[in-house]
This record gives structure tokens, C-alpha cells and sequence, in this order.
């Protein structure tokens, strides 16, 4: 398997309505690497359904043996990652 992360672009909402969407972005990633970098560049708003599926996320990088990143998040955004601990998670770059 690739040890390249595949990058993927969050919208600047990212709630429920990404679930879907998320989902096959992720799955899709997995099978070129065990590297994911999620771009938050554009990102305004997070709920907490897209904390749990950056959770469930984490969950299958590790199953993999792989790393997860978090990149350009800025604002609102960063300090939700932050109060959710996420940094424990996800390695911020």
C-alpha cells in the first residue's frame, strides 16, 4: 500500500449532510494509502456528526497501521477540534 497520504478537501460546512459523501471519500482514500490528510482550508462550521465521523475515520486508519492528518484548519473550526481533543487524534500539520 502507498505510504503517500491522499488529501481530502472538506467543504466549507461540514455537518451530516457531508456524511455520505465523506464516507466514499474516505473509503476511496483507504485504497491508495494508509495516509489521510484532511484539508480544512475551507471550512467555516463542524458538528458533532462530523467529530463522530472523523472518529470512525481514525478508527480505520489504525486498523490499517496508518496515520491521519489535519491541515489548514483555522477559526471556529480549530477551536472545536480543539475542545474535542482531537489533536490526540489526528496529527495537525
Amino acid at each position: 500500500m502507498s505510504q503517500s497520504p491522499v488529501v481530502i478537501s472538506i467543504p466549507e460546512r461540514f455537518d451530516f449532510s457531508t456524511h455520505k459523501w465523506f464516507t466514499e471519500s474516505y473509503e476511496q482514500a483507504l485504497l491508495k494509502s494508509n495516509q489521510v490528510v484532511l484539508d480544512f482550508s475551507r471550512v467555516t462550521y463542524v458538528d458533532s456528526s462530523a467529530l463522530g465521523m472523523m472518529v470512525l475515520l481514525r478508527r480505520k486508519i489504525s486498523a490499517s497501521g496508518g496515520k491521519g492528518f489535519v491541515r489548514n484548519v483555522t477559526g471556529t473550526a480549530k477551536d472545536i477540534l480543539e475542545m474535542a481533543n482531537f489533536h490526540t487524534l489526528f496529527e495537525y500539520e
